[in-house]
Parts: structure tokens; C-alpha cells; sequence
């Protein structure tokens, strides 16, 4: 990190809680590679509406990231969204721009990203979403609008949660879909149709890594299985998949390229991505 001056610009995260975050580490670790003036830190956030109106105020402050559980919260907040992002109904990232705060999402641009670059076949093929949350709405929306996936299945322990999703999908997207309270029978039906499967659950993630959301003995050939939990960097559900010779794509990726989505938008130039996974997969093993 190169000398902090009156000059410098502020980016930060915020979320509750945060002491586990790994933004800061591959932000700053991009702005000292680049040179670039800015510094990176992560505060925990209870009171939502104060931390941006203090973002509003501070003239240097340029960026936020918005994570658990302030992503829908934060939209009451800002003076501009992008359609697509209201649709999906949260945002995780804010821009302090002429003046305004502006609202956008670059979850489920990121998670595209990495099950494109991983080689993953989306077209004409039937994806299982595991989870109906945040970050499974900026998946789900992403894929009906950007890709022409066959159908979505979708699966989530919460009724209303999954149900609204679909209603949602179906009133601002084509994408066929079908939709259903997560039990052991609908898992198993919905794992024996997918030829992707995309877990958007906490299941597996540390420091309960030993859970995985789908029975090992349900996977089957030819599938490919993306976790979008990152820590631990091959959750159970992926060694299980791994260990069945299925492909595979870890959260890790879907975690880099959000963040370099968002480091564009807070400094105008393109990340250094290679640096930026190197420290995160420097932090993970560590």
C-alpha cells in the first residue's frame, strides 16, 4: 500500500459480519499493483441508511460493497439502480458517482463468467439451483437473461422464499422453469434431471465444512456441480463431484470475478485479475 493522502480515495465493505471478508485483502493487493491511489478497508455495518449517508458525505469515499445481509436493505438507499437489478431485487455494489450513489449487482455477472471460462455447456441443458436467496436471484436472473439455458429447477427449504423467486422470474424473464420446497424427494429428482447443478446454499461452507447440500450418491456422469461457497476452496460437495470424475467449478471464481467486476466500476480501469486470485487463494490456504 503506497502513501494515504488527502487525495486518496476510499472503497470499502460492508456487511454484518465482516471480519471474515477477503475483499480488502485482493482490492488493495490490486490498487498496489496498478499504483493506484486508493485504499481498501471493511467495516461492520448495523445501521444501513447512516453508513451510506455517510458515503454520501464524504467526498473521497468512491466505493462500497454491500454483502450479508445488507444486499436488499442498501437499495432503499441509493439514488440509482439498473433495471436488471431491480429485478433481481439486491445490489452488492455502490459507486459514488457526480454526486448520486448508483446501485448494481455484479454477483451473477460473475458467476456466468466463471462457469463460462471453467467450459461449462449452458445451452440447452437443465440447471438445478440449490437456494433461492441473494445471491441465487442475481444467478437465476443472469442466466435467464444472458444464456438460454433448456429449464431452471428451482429448490430452496423456504416456501415463499422459492416461490417468489419463481413468480419473479416468470414475470420479467421466458426462461422455463419449475420451482418446489426443497425435500429429499424433490432433490432427488431435481439432481437426476440436471445437467448443472449450482448450490447457492451455506451447506458446506466453513466452519461446518463437512456438509454437503446433495448426497454424493445422487450425482450422476456427465454433470457439472458449482458451489458458489468459497471457503473451504473445495467444499464437500465438489471433492464428492471431483471424486466422481464430474466437472467442477469453485466459489472461489465466482468470488474473483465479482470482485474485479467491482473494481472497474470503482477505479475505471481493468483489475489485475491474476494478482487478485493469487491473494485469495493465498488467504484460503493459509
Amino acid at each position: 500500500m503506497g502513501q494515504i493522502t488527502t487525495a486518496t480515495r476510499l472503497c470499502a465493505v460492508i456487511g454484518n459480519p465482516v471480519g471474515h471478508s477477503l475483499s480488502p485483502a485482493i482490492h488493495n493487493a490490486g490498487y498496489a499493483a496498478l499504483g493506484l491511489d486508493f485504499v481498501y478497508l471493511a467495516f461492520q455495518v448495523e445501521d444501513v441508511a447512516a453508513a451510506l449517508a455517510g458515503m454520501r458525505a464524504l467526498g473521497n469515499f468512491r466505493g462500497m460493497s454491500v454483502t450479508i445481509p445488507h444486499k436488499i436493505t442498501a437499495m432503499l438507499y441509493v439514488d440509482e439502480i439498473a433495471e436488471v437489478d431491480r429485478a433481481i431485487g439486491s445490489i452488492n455494489t455502490i459507486v459514488h458517482q457526480d454526486g448520486k450513489l448508483v446501485g448494481l449487482g455484479t454477483d451473477g455477472p460473475g458467476a456466468l463468467k466463471a462457469l463460462v471460462e471453467a467450459g461449462v455447456q449452458l445451452e440447452g441443458r437443465q440447471v438445478l439451483m440449490l437456494g433461492a436467496g441473494g445471491a441465487a436471484r442475481a444467478i437465476a436472473f443472469t442466466l435467464a437473461q444472458r444464456t438460454r439455458v433448456q429449464k431452471l429447477h428451482l429448490l430452496d427449504i423456504a416456501e415463499a422464499t422459492v416461490q417468489g423467486l419463481a413468480a419473479d422470474l416468470q414475470a420479467k424473464t421466458a426462461i422455463p422453469l419449475e420451482a418446489a420446497v426443497l425435500t429429499d424427494a424433490a432433490l432427488a429428482r431435481g439432481v437426476a434431471a440436471a445437467d448443472v447443478i449450482i448450490n447457492c446454499t451455506p451447506v458446506g461452507m466453513h466452519p461446518r465444512p463437512e456438509g454437503s447440500p446433495v448426497p454424493a450418491e445422487l450425482l450422476r456422469p456427465g454433470q457439472a456441480v458449482f458451489d458458489i461457497v468459497y471457503n473451504p476452496l473445495e467444499t464437500k460437495l465438489l471433492a464428492d463431484a471431483r471424486a466422481r470424475g464430474l466437472q467442477t467449478v469453485s466459489g472461489v471464481e465466482m468470488f474473483i470475478h465479482q470482485a474485479v467486476l467491482q473494481f472497474k466500476q470503482f477505479t475505471g480501469v481493468e483489475a489485475p485479475v491474476e494478482v487478485m486470485r493469487r491473494v485469495v487463494l493465498e488467504q484460503l490456504k493459509k
